[in-house]
């Protein structure tokens, strides 16, 4: 082949220099110079919101980069969602390593907010690190001089800035002037090295190849017990101290000292509502109740009412009220089940049959979950002829909770709904009050739990009561700590619920429980009691995970200070919580070396290791189980060989630690586990 053939062919047709729309491309991409990529956190391309709380640092970090050798800058830009981003606060980025920048901000409201990344060369920046080379090198030249007297006279005309800031720059101006009618180089080059300089030209300096990252990352901002609470789950109708009568609003209020001392500030309630009698459940899940038997809970609705009315053996909404007061006053919140579930007997049967299954012989479907069939509950269901009535409805229920003073919720089983509905129901409650709290009850699987916390909910039950061993509790929490779902989803550590009587509680005897107690309470920052928890109530029926005699089908009645109760151990852990700051930041989980399987050494720690707390576990509840651990002394800029003050938090004990490695023991029977307070 001739060279001649491999020469490009010259169209027949001319083809133009140029377009509008092409024109326009390619100043748009001339002008988006600075390549910004990499950016977290951001959840599924900006698709779901980054979460935070009120005064919880939120770390950006981003690849940021040019073309060449010239300097570049960046900042984080941020705001409320409904603000226009032209009036967004700014904030600088930090170079990291890399090529990777970083900037934390923190928020001072609930609500929704979003983020963004600017970045542009910085032509001062590059003129100082070029100007001193050549100085260095004695190679400055007035040319160099010129250049930086037309940097800050653009600045002066840039409008960035405030006014104070262009005054100043137009005075920086006006002595760059006169040091060079003076013919005073070395006076420009140390006026434009200055602190000032660096200032103001930072403030109004022109943003050079200005480029934007396209994306508006969506925050959700939440109030601190969104991720920091410690649950005391009851039911109110057991509270009366006898199991022949009902418990009332009253008995709760009589209770409230009592649950303040073991240090809640969450108190829950399964449903409250109107209890059905068809197909009700008897004790122990029996089929045929007795006549005084008070049926589930879960049972909703009957004669009385539906979500939006109360069991009138329990008390009328104005003792409601009265109860919503006196929690505050004891620093309890008033957490509720939103139970979506019906009775056969519950009124919207009648009033709305759309929004219900029914079989071909014309019966109402009841819920099954095979081989399972609960008769004393039917579902709703969410379309055809229910959409879009029943959502307005389910989100008129929780407005009408949150107009008589509840602003946490409890969902059952949310992930036998639809994910579009939680979204938009949340998304509505949220315009109301921002610092409504849903947590999601789903044990299920892996990702549809994490899909209802990108949805909204601001707290999730988690596979926690069922890790047990060393390796698998440190491998779940470091994911929970440290993967993507850390930015979205915030577990609650359930010890056990009126559900789940877990095995592990059902063999290990006091240690046990409190052992789950320190894990739970030391590894979350959300965790939840199902009471009876603190008696150590274990008895299961026999070969499953479920309590025998449970509340959920009687009233039951407790002695809350029987002998060998754990509530000093819980009042220790919800003060512990309370007292240091290391304990809100769930994130700040890190696993430690202790050399044996059965203890698992955990720390928690402010930035500044003002607050550096150690954790020392017994798994095992039923032997003595110790060894080597190692300190952190690499925290505290300490080597191997340094010395360290702990402080034996549970035996007031301070200890000397000199070197890395140490030993503890821990006996279960006496104290299964040990905090340590790490200080210089």
């Amino acid at each position: 082949m001739a060279d001649a053939d491999l020469q490009p062919k010259k169209s027949k047709k001319a083809v133009k220099a140029k377009s509008p729309e092409s024109e326009a491309l390619l100043l748009a991409l001339a002008e988006n110079r600075v390549a910004i990529e990499g950016v977290e956190p951001e959840i599924d391309g900006g698709r779901f919101a980054v979460k935070r709380v009120v005064g919880e640092p939120l770390t950006v970090e981003a690849d940021i980069f040019c073309d060449g050798h010239d300097e570049i800058d960046a900042a984080l830009i941020y705001g409320p969602a409904d603000v226009d981003p032209s009036k967004w606060s700014e904030t600088s980025f930090e170079f990291v390593e890399n090529d990777r920048w970083a900037a934390t901000v923190t928020f001072d409201r609930p609500g929704p907010y979003r983020y963004s990344i600017i970045a542009w060369r910085d032509l001062y920046a590059t003129w100082r690190d070029e100007a001193k080379k050549k100085r260095d090198a004695g190679k400055l030249t007035d040319l160099e001089l010129i250049e930086a007297r037309e940097l800050v006279t653009k600045a002066a005309g840039s409008g960035r800035g405030s006014k104070a800031d262009q005054r100043g720059l137009a005075k920086l101006g006006e002595r760059l002037e006169k040091l060079a009618e003076k013919g005073d180089a070395d006076g420009q080059y140390a006026l434009m090295q200055s602190d000032e300089a660096v200032s103001l030209l930072h403030a109004g300096g022109v943003r050079t190849n200005l480029s934007r990252y396209p994306g508006n990352v969506p925050v959700w901002v939440d109030r601190e017990r969104a991720a920091f609470s410690a649950w005391y789950e009851i039911f109110p109708r057991s509270q009366s101290g006898d199991v022949n009568r009902h418990g009332t609003f009253d008995d709760v209020i009589a209770r409230l000292p009592d649950i303040q001392k073991m240090g809640f500030d969450v108190l829950y309630f399964p449903p409250i509502h109107p209890i059905g009698s068809t197909n009700k459940k008897g004790k122990n899940n029996s089929l045929t109740p007795a006549q005084e038997d008070p049926g589930s809970p879960y049972a909703i609705g009957s004669k009385d009412g539906g979500h939006d009315a109360l069991h009138p053996e329990l008390g009328s909404f104005d003792d409601f009220a009265r109860l919503i007061e006196e929690a505050g006053k004891h620093g309890l919140e008033i957490a509720i089940d939103f139970a979506i579930q019906c009775s056969p007997d519950h009124p919207w049967i009648k009033e709305h049959p759309e929004w219900f299954d029914w079989r071909p012989d014309g019966t109402i479907k009841f819920a099954e979950n095979p081989p399972k069939k609960y008769e004393d509950i039917v579902n709703v269901h969410f379309y055809r002829g229910a959409l879009p009535s029943i959502w307005y409805e389910l989100r008129d229920i929780v407005l009408f909770w949150l107009n008589k003073g509840v602003r946490i919720f409890r969902v059952d089983n949310p992930h036998t709904k639809p994910f579009p509905f939680w979204e938009w129901m949340i998304a509505e409650v949220r315009k109301v009050d921002p610092g409504a709290i849903f947590l999601a009850e789903a044990f299920t699987r892996p990702k549809v739990m994490k899909r209802l916390g990108k949805v909204g909910y601001n707290q999730s039950y988690s596979y926690f009561t069922w890790r047990n061993a060393k390796w698998e509790l440190a491998e779940y929490l470091t994911e929970l700590t440290t993967e993507e779902c850390a930015d979205y989803m915030r577990p609650n550590f359930f010890v056990n619920t009126p559900d789940i009587n877990p095995l592990y509680l059902q063999t290990s005897g006091r240690p046990g429980f409190r052992t789950r107690l320190a894990l739970a309470a030391g590894l979350a920052g959300n965790y939840g009691v199902y009471s009876g928890f603190e008696l150590c109530e274990f008895l299961p029926v026999p070969g499953k995970e479920e309590y025998l005699n449970s509340e959920k089908y009687e009233i039951r009645a407790f002695d809350w200070h029987a002998e060998g109760n754990i509530r000093d151990d819980i009042a220790f852990f919800n003060r512990l919580r309370n007292d240091e700051a290391a304990m809100r930041d769930f994130r700040s989980l890190a696993f430690f070396n202790f050399w044996n399987d059965q203890v698992l050494y955990f720390g928690k720690r402010t930035k500044d290791l003002s607050s550096y707390l150690l954790f020392m576990v017994n798994l095992d509840p039923h032997h003595d189980q110790g060894g080597h651990f190692e300190v952190p002394l690499w925290e505290f800029g300490l080597p191997d060989d340094g010395t360290i003050r702990a402080t034996d938090i549970l035996g007031g004990d301070t200890l000397t630690w000199t070197g890395k490695v140490q030993h503890w023991w821990l006996n279960p029977q006496d104290r299964p586990y040990a905090v340590f307070k790490l200080t210089r």
